[in-house]
């Protein structure tokens, strides 16, 4: 599987990424700018974490306008796999490829730690190597992660199981304790009504090792992976019950 990793000014988790794709699962990693006009012959593009353009103005909101933006909307529209991680996720709401959008923390300070989130659905193309309502321990490091949208939108977020991945405490259970930035609904990641664009603040490709702290991220990229392995199109998305025997 060919994977585009896409290089805002001010990523810093793309070479992360890469790495734990390239070294970790084997797979082939293309390095994509941010001023390409076009992403070729790829499987997934992913806009990974960092501080594009210096989050100037609000998060992601300098970089929806970067070329490699639509070529990322052209992809995202043809069925594409894109996934966003942290800044990347608020760059998908910006650009309006996710709904809702990332605002400041609930205590207007910048987290730098682990959490969990709990598996709400474990039918899609991201989260297919895991079962619904498993627990991910997953860091996190984010000043503006705050998951807010209008009422409608949330419920039609609940009713098309568009809610993907909750913070919850180690056992699942979803509390204000356990939201650690006051995200709405306890909101950790979201994917779009047709499946194949996935958002989450956490940061999987910090959780692919034991050395540092665990390898839960995996189950993330091994989802897309997994799901590759039939086809791209969401519908054809391995469904959790396919899985449970799996690694």
């Amino acid at each position: 599987m060919r994977w585009a990793v896409v290089t805002f000014p001010g990523s810093n988790d793309d070479a992360q990424t890469a790495y734990v794709l390239e070294h970790l699962l084997g797979e082939t990693v293309v390095r994509a700018w941010h001023k390409d006009a076009s992403v070729d012959a790829v499987d997934c593009i992913v806009l990974p974490g960092g501080f594009a353009y210096g989050d100037y103005l609000r998060c992601g909101a300098v970089a929806r306008f970067a070329p490699i933006m639509r070529a990322v909307e052209r992809f995202a529209a043809g069925g594409g796999v894109v996934l966003g991680i942290c800044n990347g996720f608020q760059i998908l709401c910006e650009a309006g490829l996710l709904p809702g959008a990332l605002i400041r923390n609930r205590e207007l300070d910048f987290l730098c730690r682990r959490v969990h989130v709990r598996v709400e659905d474990a039918d899609t193309l991201f989260t297919n190597r895991c079962r619904r309502g498993d627990v991910l321990d997953l860091p996190v490091k984010h000043g503006e992660g705050c998951y807010v949208a209008d009422e409608a939108t949330l419920q039609a977020l609940e009713a098309g199981r568009q809610i993907v991945l909750r913070y919850s405490d180690a056992g699942g259970r979803v509390t204000p304790e356990a939201n650690p930035n006051g995200s709405l609904g306890a909101i950790a990641g979201v994917r779009n009504a047709r499946g194949n664009v996935f958002g989450l603040m956490p940061h999987p490709e910090h959780a692919c090792e034991w050395l540092v702290g665990g390898e839960d991220g995996r189950k993330i990229f091994l989802s897309i992976i997994a799901a590759a392995g039939g086809a791209l199109d969401p519908a054809s998305a391995p469904t959790s019950s396919k899985v449970l025997s799996g690694p």
